[in-house]
């Protein structure tokens, strides 16, 4: 196993379990404690964990918020599963809403064959990174949020409630079965919530280790959710439930 994919394993284990031990991480994949130390001394020099003694603890709380670049480096394997996942709802002339997410970001990189799409997103960096994908590409202006490149506000709300798509795809930082979705701002966390209003149909793009977990902000209930677009099966309980609130759960 390469040394990138080692990490990105710890990632997963230190965001589900909160804390990771050097001597269990040693025996799991098969290398020296001095391995997994350095391993986890270049996370914590990505501001991605806190190194303790015999171990680590993970470096956010609820009201964390992680740039664009550190997002797209954890469960990056997770999102093109799903991508990949999602790709198939989508269809020619289809017309969608997608979030500032590192989600979406691979899903319409999956999309890119079909031209007769048209995106509306508050990301700065989809529209930048599918300039000349041939999709045609309608951005919703507004005050951009660094840590994340999303516009983000008023204006941004405005711009979205004018239009009526297809589908809106949208990603958070955490879901709970009686908290909800929720997210680590408000700005953001509003920008969803009218995408789902614009949408005939909603699709939460969420990984295995966002289940269970609590944010700052909620951003809505299940209500509006038509289909759950994970990597792996969730719990028994959380297949009941979307069963039984009639939404669609692919894995």
């Amino acid at each position: 196993m390469l040394g990138l994919e080692r990490r990105q394993k710890i990632m997963e284990k230190i965001r589900l379990d909160r804390k990771v031990y050097v001597s269990e991480l040693a025996k799991s994949f098969k290398v020296t404690e001095e391995t997994i130390r350095r391993d986890l001394e270049k996370l914590e020099s990505q501001d991605l964990l806190r190194r303790s003694y015999g171990g680590a603890v993970i470096a956010e709380s609820t009201s964390d918020e992680l740039s664009y670049t550190r997002r797209s480096t954890i469960n990056s394997e997770s999102k093109l599963a799903i991508a990949e996942k999602a790709a198939s709802l989508i269809h020619d002339g289809d017309t969608i809403m997608m979030d500032s997410s590192t989600t979406c970001q691979a899903l319409l990189q999956r999309l890119k064959g079909q031209r007769d799409i048209t995106v509306i997103t508050n990301s700065i960096r989809l529209m930048s990174d599918f300039t000349n994908s041939g999709f045609k590409m309608i951005c919703t202006g507004g005050t951009m949020r660094e840590s994340s490149c999303a516009l983000t506000g008023s204006i941004a709300c405005q711009t979205l409630s004018k239009y009526y798509v297809d589908f809106a795809f949208i990603s958070c930082k955490s879901i709970d079965l009686k908290k909800g979705i929720m997210e680590s701002n408000e700005s953001e966390s509003r920008v969803k919530s009218v995408m789902m209003q614009q949408a005939r149909k909603t699709i939460l793009l969420v990984d295995h280790s966002k289940f269970d977990k609590t944010a700052f902000v909620k951003c809505d209930d299940f209500e509006h959710i038509d289909t759950v677009v994970t990597d792996d099966a969730p719990s028994k309980e959380w297949q009941e439930y979307f069963s039984e609130h009639h939404i669609s759960l692919i894995f």
